[in-house]
């Protein structure tokens, strides 16, 4: 395959003879097809994998790397705790909080959320929650203030804006003359965050940690100790670890862990969307096969010529299988640059789609986030362009073998 001779021919097969365009046409339409299958293979993964570092970036931003919580829902020594945490290798935050349910009122409108009772400046360190906030700051929430930041979504379901009140319900209620009642308390809204996943900004709500523990009947207990980690893929190790370095006897938990079923659906899609989709490929690569038998088929007078000046059937295979192999390349390598070129201005050409149909294609309700990223991993292109071409090389074996079967004198004596 390596000979002069052999590449000429095959190259020049691959480029139209006169009055036989339509074998070229053929050519073009297999590399064609090829390269749309390699480049949708590439666009669909690398979104997979766009929308997977999207929603690690996003989860990350509004929750802990890891958590320690007690058995009974409380830390009453959270002190010594978060002393512990910090002494941890790796650990870089831990703050304390309270997390627990409420149902907020404004007006006619209520909704229920989570409440989350921080430290402001502990949790600016341990999560980046504080750098998405939009209007106001979480330095707002000082002790007695009563003040509460909400999440866009959640401010837009009880229309409120910064400096309107809401009123928070607590579950736990009081004895009265009258029966049980609700703890009830207004808020004044201190800010409004956007952490671009539709779960937390819906269903999100933060205040002072120390007026959460009035409303909450905590006294000086607390949920539990969030973690901040140089390396938040070490979170499920260190937080056990920590747990074990306390004596035991703690529930710990970890943002790998709590979102486990977000990346192992994605991995399952993403796996499932290649062998799906690699049928585009296949059914390119077979367009090959038909493409080199109509050349066979057309050249039988040349590869006849060919025998009687001394090649032998491996010198024929080899003119074939370089024309195949030819178009193989030239289709994975056309449909690689299409797809990179693709997904790295994916998110514009959506936003351009948009704006000129007047719709949104992404509901951040149902998708988590109302963009979409790509992501071009290199392992995904090679995996890709590796089993695109060794589909096309395989297409090219029968027709080939089919070239070096020709006998000389039967191919002259039909034509």
């Amino acid at each position: 395959m390596g000979s002069r001779y052999e590449w000429l021919i095959g190259m020049r097969y691959v480029r139209a003879a006169r009055g036989r365009g339509f074998l070229s046409f053929i050519s073009g339409v297999s590399t064609l097809g090829l390269a749309i299958g390699v480049a949708v293979l590439i666009v669909v993964l690398s979104v997979m994998n766009g929308f997977a570092r999207e929603l690690e970036t996003r989860i990350l931003s509004v929750t802990s790397n890891a958590t320690l919580m007690g058995l009974t829902g409380r830390l009453t020594d959270w002190q010594r705790d978060q002393a512990q945490a910090l002494k941890m290798p790796g650990v870089i935050a831990a703050a304390p909080y309270i997390e627990a349910q409420a149902l907020l009122m404004h007006g006619t409108r209520v909704t229920g959320t989570s409440v989350r009772g921080v430290f402001p400046q502990q949790e600016e360190r341990t999560v980046g929650l504080a750098s998405r906030i939009e209007h106001g700051s979480i330095d707002a929430l000082t002790d007695r203030s009563y003040r509460i930041i909400l999440g866009d979504a959640l401010a837009t379901a009880l229309a409120v804006k910064p400096g309107d009140e809401v009123l928070l319900v607590a579950p736990q209620g009081e004895a009265t003359p009258a029966g049980i009642e609700p703890r009830m308390r207004r808020f004044t809204v201190a800010g409004i965050f956007q952490s671009g996943m539709y779960e937390y900004d819906r269903g999100l709500a933060l205040v002072n940690l120390t007026d959460a523990a009035r409303i909450y009947q905590m006294g000086t207990s607390v949920t539990g100790i969030r973690l901040a980690l140089a390396n938040p893929f070490q979170a499920p190790e260190v937080v056990r670890a920590l747990a074990v370095s306390l004596g035991g006897g703690y529930y710990v938990s970890d943002w790998t862990q709590i979102h486990r079923n977000f990346f192992r659906s994605i991995e399952t899609t993403k796996s499932m969307l290649f062998l799906i989709l690699l049928l585009v490929v296949a059914v390119a690569a077979f367009n090959i096969v038909a493409a080199l038998v109509m050349v066979v088929k057309d050249k039988r007078e040349d590869i006849a010529i060919l025998r009687t000046l001394g090649a032998g059937p491996r010198n024929v295979l080899a003119v074939f299988a370089l024309q195949g192999i030819f178009i193989g390349l030239a289709g994975t390598a056309l449909g690689a640059l299409l797809g990179l070129v693709v997904s790295a201005n994916l998110e514009a050409l959506v936003h351009g789609l948009e704006h000129l149909l007047g719709t949104h294609f992404l509901d951040a309700r149902v998708y988590y986030m109302s963009d979409l990223p790509a992501y071009a991993e290199r392992g995904d292109v090679l995996r890709i362009c590796l089993v695109a071409f060794a589909l096309c090389a395989l297409a090219t074996l029968y027709p080939a073998w089919r070239a070096a079967q020709t006998h000389p004198a039967e191919a002259l004596r039909r034509d």
